[in-house]
Formats: structure tokens, C-alpha cells, sequence
């Protein structure tokens, strides 16, 4: 469930070791038996071979002595490992020379690299195991460990990384050139921050996180604030069930009415698929609000939702609809979403100050789309009074880009961090769509969602979004309960839908509401 920071996995092992009293080499030992299981694993199932001969490349430090002690848990299990040092092994030190030193009177295999000019025999090998550098590690890897990494990726064999891929950024997923390229890897006690992070997370393959003996109750002590967002951190962390169920004696208006304010002339089907959304997600009742000129054409096509026209001077858009109807038409409600479809338009942002301020501030807001857009204009956002409902803003990374005045790069290359920082303030629970979507709680609170698939990237998935997250909050949910809820049941929704098509491609944002 935890997810941490190469500085939180030093301070926990530290605490584990110095506070607690367990052995730094019975840590070791676990770590090692854990990857030795996993690479035997990966070999019964691998590639339609036997991966019998295991190749250890192994760093000078804790982690190539990880992979010291994989081999000889391989080599005892009957595998035949050779571990190969990215330099002298007399370098090492501490509970790493301990284990160096048992490998050799066991006789293990093993050469260092580079010396004597003999090239490392690749293709007498079966599968890799990556030992090299740990999450300590930063920068870009030099030396024996860069050219290892480059000659291991063209080997063409499976690679196991142990704890995380050698040259990729523990912390903000970033790739070093070069990067181990795993087709899985054990993360050890922990998560780590780069690996549910692209494009870490394509780098590190299939991840499996193994406990090594250290007690999940020192995250906690040391404020560990990131979690996999998963049916457990739901039920556990967040107190909400997944699957919905209800009550036997309940009604309509037992799960609220949410308002949708969305959809233009141009881009009436946001609203529709917004609505649709809210409905799918569990809401009794939802009004569709749409500028008066959409109301005929809209007429009939969700008869699920009721429809609200409100003045708009003919244009079908939202910059002659005033703030003060929306207000009122949102009095009473349980939720109100505000954004998809709705268009920019010059004082865009004056306008949408006086919806935030007019409309009750006890009312949940969720704010999408072309609603991010008008307030990422607004340069005094900062000092908008804070509303009392709670509030959830769904950006994409270009759209958080604008927000947080950033370039989109920035935003991507640490997305846990971005996330949080805009969250904590501005007081709001953020959910940065994308690729492992991160949803960030006023409270420093991290999830990073582990459902959905590419085939989600589509238009109108967004809308789809923000709809399910406004139901959730009209049935009385927080809004970090609905943020966290909403992002994991809409990925789940969309895996559901692909798994319909023959390919994830033809997905399309209505499949996604309707595999709520």
C-alpha cells in the first residue's frame, strides 16, 4: 500500500535496523531469497525455455549485495547463476563484503567485468539479474555500470531488477541514459516513487513488491504520505467500499442530485457523456444544465437526467449564461460539476469567480476541462475564498501545466510532485489524469492509481471522469473519498471495456460509462 522516496526507504531501513534491532544481513538475506523466488518464477513461466543460467551483475553496494545473495539462493534451488562485478569486489564494504566473502567459499562463479579483456559471455545466458544500483543512485550511470546496462538491454534476455532498474530516478521515474530495461522487478518492503511513474514504470516491467522483514508500521512513522490506490488503500486507508453496495430500504434521493453544468454548441456530447457518468457511478438523480439554445437539440437524448436550459442570448454557449442562474439552480444540490465542453471565452475568468463565490460554497465543485482552463487565467485564483464542500479538480498534465505555470514536461517528468504541491496550496484534492493517475489530497495525501489502459486515451474518457467523481460526491462522499473512488472505478471501467474490443484503440469514452 505504501509508496515511498529513496529518502524514506534510507530513514525506514535505518529505523528497521538501529531502532528496531533487526540484523542489516537478515534484511539482506530476505532480499535476496525474494528475487532469487521471483527470477524462478519469471523462469518457469518464461518465454517458452528453461531460463536455467542466470547472469548477477552486481553493483559495490547494498543492492549488488542483494544480488550476491540471489545467486546462491538460485544456486541452491539449481539454477546455475555467475555473478559478474561491475568492479573489484574487494571495493565492498560492511554487510556487503560479508556476503561477497560467503559466495566465494561457496565457489560461486564469477568474474569482474572488464578484466583481463574478456567480453561477458551473453549468450551462454538465460536471464538477467540487475543488481547494479539502488535507489540511492542518481544521476546518469557511468563507467563499467553504463556500458553493463547497455550490454545487458542488447543482450536480448529477460532482466530482473532488483528493488529498482539500474539508471532509472527512484524518486520521479525519470530514465537515465542508459536504463535497465526489466521485464520485472522486485520492489523491496516498499513501492518506490519511480516506478508507478512514467516512463519509469514501462522501464521496470512487471513489478512485484515483496516484504523483506521490515514492518509496514514505520511507513507510517515516518510519514510516508503515497499510497497504491488499489481495493485495500480504499477499504483500509480511505474508508469506502468498491463495490457500492446499498441498502435494501432506499430511494432515489438516498444517493443525491448532482448538477452538470457542461456542453456547448460545439461540444454538447461532453455534458451527455458527464451525466451518463454520474448516473453509472451510483448519483439517484442528475440535472444536465445547458445553455437554452442546446435545450430542444439535447431533448430526448439521455432521458435518465433532467434537463436545464438557462438563458444564453441564443448563442448556445456559456459567456451569455449568467453566474447568478447557475447559482440558483444549483441551490439544493449535493454536487456540481462544472467544465466539460463549456468553451473560453474573453472575462471566461471573471465569470468563473462569480460562479465559485455565488454558488453555496457548502457544495461539492468538481472543475474539468475548459474550467481549469478559465481559472488557470485567472492570476488571483490563490485568493478565491476556500469552499466549505470540498473541491476536486481533474486536470490532464497540459491543462495542470497552466495552472500551476509550469511547462507540461516539467509537470510529467515528476507528476507525484507537482500534484501535491498545487493540492496542499490551494487547499484542493487534485487528480492529474494520465498514464498511473495521481490523485493529491489537501492533506499531502498521495494515491497513484494502478487501473486503466492505454486505450482510455480517447476523447471524451475525461468527461467520463469528472461526471463519476460529482455522483460520488452527491452520495455523500469526501472529496478525496470521490476523487480516489471515481479515478479507480472509471480505470477499471475502461479495462472491463477493452477488454470487449479487439483492440484497446477502438475504445471509446461512452463504453467507459457504461462499464461503471
Amino acid at each position: 500500500m505504501y509508496i515511498v522516496t529513496s529518502k524514506e526507504m534510507r530513514e525506514i531501513d535505518r529505523a528497521a535496523i538501529e531502532r528496531i534491532g533487526i540484523p542489516a544481513l537478515v534484511l539482506m538475506e530476505n532480499a535476496g531469497r525474494a528475487v532469487a523466488e521471483e527470477a524462478a518464477a519469471l523462469a518457469v513461466s518464461g518465454a517458452g525455455r528453461t531460463l536455467k543460467r542466470w547472469l548477477v551483475l552486481a553493483g559495490k553496494g547494498n543492492n549488488g549485495a542483494d544480488g550476491v545473495v540471489a545467486a546462491r539462493h538460485l544456486a541452491e534451488a539449481g539454477f546455475e547463476p555467475m555473478i559478474v562485478y561491475a568492479g573489484d569486489p574487494a571495493a565492498f564494504g560492511g554487510e556487503a563484503a560479508v556476503q561477497r566473502d560467503i559466495a566465494m567459499r561457496l565457489g560461486l562463479p564469477h568474474r569482474v567485468y572488464g578484466m583481463g579483456g574478456e567480453a561477458v559471455p551473453w549468450d551462454r545466458y538465460d536471464g538477467i539479474i540487475d543488481a547494479l544500483l539502488g535507489t540511492g543512485s542518481k544521476g546518469a550511470p557511468r563507467g563499467a555500470y553504463a556500458e553493463l546496462i547497455r550490454e545487458a538491454n542488447g543482450s536480448g534476455l529477460p532482466i530482473v531488477a532488483v528493488d529498482i532498474p539500474s539508471g532509472l530516478d527512484a524518486d520521479t521515474g525519470e530514465t537515465h541514459d542508459p536504463c535497465i530495461r526489466a521485464a520485472r522487478t522486485v520492489a523491496l518492503a516498499f513501492g518506490k516513487c519511480g516506478l508507478v511513474q512514467h516512463p519509469g514504470a514501462a522501464a521496470a516491467g512487471e513489478v512485484t513488491v515483496r516484504p523483506i522483514g521490515i514492518p509496514a508500521a514505520l511507513a507510517e512513522e515516518h510519514g510516508v504520505r503515497t499510497f497504491a490506490l488499489g481495493e485495500r488503500t480504499l477499504r483500509e486507508r480511505l474508508g469506502v467500499d468498491p463495490e457500492r453496495r446499498r441498502e435494501t430500504d432506499t430511494h432515489k434521493g438516498t444517493y443525491g442530485h448532482a448538477l452538470i453544468a457542461a456542453g456547448s454548441r460545439p461540444m454538447s456530447g461532453a455534458g451527455l457523456l458527464s451525466a451518463r457518468a454520474a448516473l453509472r457511478g451510483g448519483c439517484g438523480l442528475v440535472t444536465w444544465a445547458v445553455p437554452d439554445r442546446l435545450v430542444d437539440p439535447m431533448t430526448g437524448r439521455f432521458p435518465e437526467a433532467m434537463l436545464a436550459g438557462l438563458p444564453d442570448a441564443g448563442l448556445g454557449g456559456w459567456s451569455e449564461v449568467r453566474p447568478d442562474d447557475l447559482a440558483r439552480l444549483a441551490a439544493g444540490k449535493d454536487a456540481l460539476v462544472l467544465g466539460p465542453g463549456l468553451g473560453r471565452w474573453d472575462g471566461g475568468a471573471g465569470w468563473l469567480r462569480e460562479v465559485w463565490t455565488r454558488v453555496d460554497s457548502r457544495v461539492p465543485f468538481v472543475l474539468d476541462a475548459d474550467g481549469l482552463n478559465l481559472a488557470a487565467d485567472a492570476h488571483d485564483f490563490a485568493s478565491w475564498p476556500r469552499r466549505e464542500g470540498g473541491v476536486v479538480f481533474t486536470p490532464h498534465p497540459g491543462e495542470m501545466g497552466r495552472l500551476a505555470g509550469i511547462p507540461t514536461r516539467e509537470v510529467q517528468r515528476d507528476r507525484i510532485g507537482a500534484a501535491r504541491r498545487y493540492a496542499l496550496r490551494h487547499g484542493v484534492t487534485l487528480v492529474l489524469k494520465g498514464a498511473r493517475t495521481v490523485v493529491a489530497a489537501p492533506s499531502g495525501d498521495v494515491y497513484i492509481n494502478g487501473t486503466g489502459n492505454p486505450g482510455m486515451a480517447t476523447a471524451g474518457a475525461g468527461d467520463v471522469l469528472a461526471g463519476l467523481i460529482g455522483g460520488l460526491l452527491a452520495q455523500g462522499l469526501t472529496a478525496e473519498q470521490a476523487a480516489a473512488l471515481g479515478v479507480w472505478l472509471h480505470g477499471a471501467a475502461g479495462d472491463r471495456a477493452a477488454a470487449r474490443r479487439s483492440a484497446p484503440a477502438s475504445l471509446i469514452a461512452g463504453e467507459i460509462a457504461d462499464e461503471l
